[in-house]
């Protein structure tokens, strides 16, 4: 992630005088001091950011980028995202709007203003992108375009992650039923790790593009899991041992929906009912990764998106355990608009391509469906998913509503009342 704000070697009390957003990240990761500003102009003072990482034995450039991640949100939420460009005269201009996962959106939106200048120079043709950060939510498009239940005012070419929005048949589901969307990645086949006999992503009624995943694995804190066992599989964390012992990332909807889904589909109510039983607290990856350093509370396991497991420092009590029965993934759509193919495809290409794929991969640990892109994972890492007929046979965005039920209320029940040992078999 490129880095315009502030240096190694720079103090503490600089970076958190001229970017106050990146407080809450340091106190979140045991720099518990810059919290109190008498505090922070002392320690803050005396220490450079690489020093103060290498003392706390923190990957450096992991958490530079994560320092960055802040700044850019905190900005883009101030003046909208930057270099973007949302609106524009000519009536024939490529519209591109969405979300992208927040460890790759920069270097994404520079690789996108590099291509819009060479298209520009090849083509009578604008192109204006409305590309915010993940966390931010999708409130901006839910009273223009969703609500008004208006096809037109979606953007030729949309891209997000997770499942509510686009199948839930109040949001993206209702112009999915209109064939509004076309698949035109072109691809004659995925990337290996998605198209083989255990797993295929690939939309067999032609709807929806996807151009990566976010995998979600688990990380062990060893030193507070005392004699219990390694969890090796999803169904694990449903043993009474774990119970109030894994912290779960709620807050990322994305990817705790795919989660709930997943775990719906494969063991049924009692599955998410043990997954709410399990529950210890919610946590913020960036959290998740120091939680082995809270006074109390500690979690014995979190699952977080596996991009935040690098972020551990080799040697230490936390471990990160890919599940054998696979990693749940929150898939990165890509809608386009059916009666736009014939303007939009050169920049279709460009979100399938090879180039992006890498970034996705490679930076961000977002494994890409792109044959052509070496994601770089062991083979013996699964996946988890759902399927296109599970999909496709069922309203995922009233099963996603039930699922949050069944989920809140085990998590009241475990306040007040122990529940015996449950049984957990994968359903067929």
């Amino acid at each position: 992630m490129k880095n315009q704000y502030f240096k190694t070697a720079d103090s503490l009390l600089d970076i958190c005088t001229r970017y106050p957003e990146t407080i809450k990240i340091f106190v979140s990761n045991g720099f518990k001091q810059l919290e109190d500003a008498k505090k922070r102009e002392v320690f803050g003072k005396t220490l450079t950011l690489e020093m103060a990482l290498k003392m706390k034995k923190l990957n450096v450039e992991a958490f530079a980028s994560l320092l960055v991640e802040g700044i850019d949100l905190t900005r883009n939420q101030v003046d909208a995202d930057l270099n973007q460009k949302e609106k524009s005269t000519d009536e024939d201009a490529i519209h591109v709007q969405g979300l992208l996962p927040c460890p790759v959106r920069v270097p994404l939106v520079e690789g996108i203003d590099s291509f819009i200048e060479t298209y520009k120079k090849q083509n009578d043709r604008e192109i204006v992108y409305d590309l915010k950060a993940a966390s931010m939510g999708l409130d901006w498009l839910m009273s223009d375009v969703i609500n008004e239940d208006n096809a037109d005012k979606l953007a030729d070419i949309f891209i997000s992650a997770g499942f509510d929005l686009f199948f839930d048949e109040k949001l993206m589901g209702k112009f999915k039923k209109r064939h509004v969307f076309a698949d035109s990645t072109g691809f004659d086949r995925l990337n290996k790790d998605f198209d083989n006999e255990e797993i295929c992503l690939k939309d067999p009624q032609g709807h929806y593009s996807m151009i990566g995943v976010v995998p979600a694995v688990f990380l062990v804190n060893t030193a507070e899991l005392g004699d219990r066992a390694i969890p090796r599989t999803w169904a694990d964390l449903f043993k009474p041992e774990f119970k109030n012992s894994v912290s779960l990332p709620i807050s990322d909807f994305d990817l705790f929906n795919s989660m709930l889904l997943h775990i719906y589909k494969s063991y049924g109510e009692e599955g998410v009912k043990g997954l709410g039983e399990c529950l210890l607290e919610s946590m913020h990856p960036s959290q998740m990764v120091k939680s082995h350093t809270k006074k109390k509370d500690r979690p014995a396991i979190t699952i977080m998106p596996y991009f935040f497991t690098k972020m551990v420092k080799e040697g230490g009590s936390m471990v990160a355990v890919w599940p054998e029965d696979g990693a749940i993934i929150s898939p990165i759509f890509m809608l386009t608009k059916k009666d736009k193919l014939d303007k939009t495809q050169d920049v279709i290409d460009f979100f399938a391509s090879k180039a992006v794929g890498e970034i996705l991969s490679h930076q961000g640990l977002f494994p890409s469906i792109n044959p052509e892109v070496d994601n770089r994972l062991p083979k013996e890492n699964k996946f988890m998913w759902l399927g296109w007929d599970y999909i496709n046979s069922n309203n995922i965005g009233e099963l996603i509503v039930k699922c949050e039920g069944i989920f809140n209320k085990a998590i009241k029940d475990n306040s007040f009342r122990n529940m015996g040992p449950l049984s957990f078999s994968p359903q067929s």
